[in-house]
């Protein structure tokens, strides 16, 4: 066995962490237990099990009770977590894990690695069809060779094995709670992970109570210190609008929020009494329209083509984010080491192009409301957005947008939001046209295999999906050689631009502000997000 460090240079010094106290930074001043803290945030989760949501801001809240087997470093390092070492075979088809001996989870059943083979097994079970299990692809099973020794067999080589280990969407749970059968994605004290916060209470609409796990001794490689959470609780309020969390933070309603409105960044930024910071956009994809180009009229190229470049993205971006965030010319983040930076200036904003190989389709004619029409039906593509997962002004990006296709080339962009439960209909029988996400895990293949490869929003269509484009990805899930690896991925994401299966429209960030007092702030490089509330403390005017 070898130990693992054939992708470390993939991901060294890729994801910059622009948080006030950075993971592992030295505090100015001594950190001090005890306080409450609230945190506005813009979404209230969907689901709080980590093991099956699909809704990036739902780990915002999760992370604070549930770890993971490995930790990710700002720097791309793979460092020790609920896992002390690992070694990997030379195949890369085994993984041998050490475990920490001295966790409990927090409904107090012992953690070890017949705990963590439930956990992965559970997760690759059939009936248990959840979002963790597209990182499990090559999983075929687990071994226990001692209470704090498993033994993880592959199917074939998976070079994202680690980057899956290290997500919350692998977060481990206690068996005890997963075999109860209780309904998990409610939340409540029967989700039972080992974080640093216990899940005390959850008020529909309101609010997430969180207590200090007391018996806390395993942060991650990364943290900034070891032992228990200094906060004694806190709390986490739903708060969507706008204009509701900025006026909470500067009424001390609230000590930090996200999601701050270009607009309201100057209320905070440079502030007396505040701080605003900005994360990272390594690990999640850029905001990007993913079409479903097996059904009509996306099953032209042409079509979907004249949707990517008939409006001005960039201008559509920097008049809704200010300059905050930049335009998007690939899903993969342009801080991500697989980033394919050629992709830059290579496409977009030609309506004169685009109108005409709308022409040469047979898109000729015109309705009364001057939209493009062909043998009686009119040029239509639907962008159903889940409601759970609409935030920071997407809904508006997506009408600047639909007006310019409108008036550009007559091409009828439908927005129109939808339920979680419609959403995973039309998933399940890849009847979808547009869905727009951002998404994990940091892993650029794993990323393109979880969205637009075969285990990802095809899905049902999968035998219709472009067969080079799921070989280039496969190929690059299977490489071990950063520089082989880096090749495949760029070929994808340029194969999913040209044929316009995807659409990038900008590459997302946190935006955190708070009051000064708040120490301890940082963002976790595999999420892009922030971090758990372990490190942060209140400090004293």
């Amino acid at each position: 066995m070898i130990a693992h460090r054939h992708l470390r240079r993939a991901a060294g010094g890729s994801f910059l962490a622009l948080a006030l106290a950075a993971p592992g930074a030295v505090f100015a001043e001594q950190p001090k237990p005890g306080g409450s803290l609230t945190f506005g945030v813009t979404t209230e989760p969907a689901c709080f099990n980590p093991q099956r949501s699909e809704q990036q801001n739902s780990f915002i809240v999760i992370r604070n009770f549930v770890d993971s087997l490995v930790a990710k470093n700002a720097d791309g390092r793979f460092l020790p977590w609920l896992a002390t070492s690992w070694t990997i075979s030379p195949d890369g088809k085994t993984y041998d894990f050490k475990l920490r001996d001295d966790v409990t989870f927090h409904d107090g059943e012992k953690f070890d690695a017949e705990a963590l083979k439930f956990n992965f097994d559970f997760i690759k079970e059939p009936a248990n069809t959840n979002a963790a299990g597209q990182l499990l692809l090559a999983y075929e099973k687990s071994e226990v060779l001692s209470p704090t020794e498993l033994r993880v067999t592959l199917k074939r080589p998976d070079s994202a094995l680690l980057e899956a280990f290290s997500s919350i969407r692998l977060g481990i749970l206690s068996p005890k709670a997963l075999k109860s059968g209780d309904r998990l994605c409610s939340g409540g004290p029967a989700l039972a992970g080992t974080g640093p916060f216990v899940f005390q209470s959850y008020t529909r609409g309101q609010s997430v109570q969180l207590k200090r796990n007391e018996a806390y001794r395993w942060a991650p490689g990364y943290a900034a210190h070891q032992g228990p959470a200094y906060l004694d609780t806190a709390t986490i309020r739903f708060l969507p609008e706008y204009s509701v969390r900025a006026g909470a933070l500067s009424s001390d309603q609230v000590d930090v929020i996200e999601g701050v409105q270009p607009i309201d960044v100057a209320l905070f930024k440079g502030q007396p009494g505040f701080q605003f910071l900005v994360g990272p956009s390594g690990a999640q994809t850029s905001f990007t329209f993913n079409i479903n180009y097996t059904i009509p009229p996306a099953d032209d190229v042409r079509v979907r083509r004249a949707l990517r470049d008939g409006g001005d993205i960039a201008g559509l971006v920097q008049g809704v984010y200010l300059g905050t965030v930049r335009r998007a010319w690939s899903n993969i983040g342009p801080e991500n080491p697989f980033y394919n930076k050629a992709l830059e200036g290579s496409w977009g904003n030609d309506p004169k192009k685009a109108n005409a190989i709308l022409d040469e389709a047979g898109w000729t004619g015109r309705d009364a409301e001057g939209f493009r029409i062909k043998d009686g039906k009119r040029l239509t593509i639907e962008v159903g957005y889940p409601q759970p997962f609409v935030r920071d002004n997407r809904d508006v990006l997506i009408q600047g947008l639909q007006a310019q296709l409108r008036k550009n080339l007559g091409f009828d962009l439908k927005l129109r939001i939808i339920t979680a439960g419609e959403w995973a209909q039309q998933r399940e029988k890849a009847t979808w046209t547009i869905y727009p996400n951002t998404f994990l895990p940091a892993d650029a293949a794993q990323e393109l295999q979880s969205n637009i490869g075969e285990q990802g929003f095809i899905r049902a269509a999968a035998a219709k999906g472009d067969k080079e484009l799921f070989r280039l990805i496969n190929a690059a899930l299977a490489a071990t050689d950063v520089e082989e690896k880096k090749q495949l991925v760029d070929a994808a994401q340029k194969r999913a631009v040209d044929e316009a299966f995807i659409v990038p429209l900008f590459s997302a960030n946190y935006q955190l502000a708070a009051k000064d007092t708040v120490r301890g702030l940082s963002f976790e490089a595999q999420l892009d997000s922030p971090s758990s509330l372990h490190d942060v403390w209140l400090a004293s005017r």
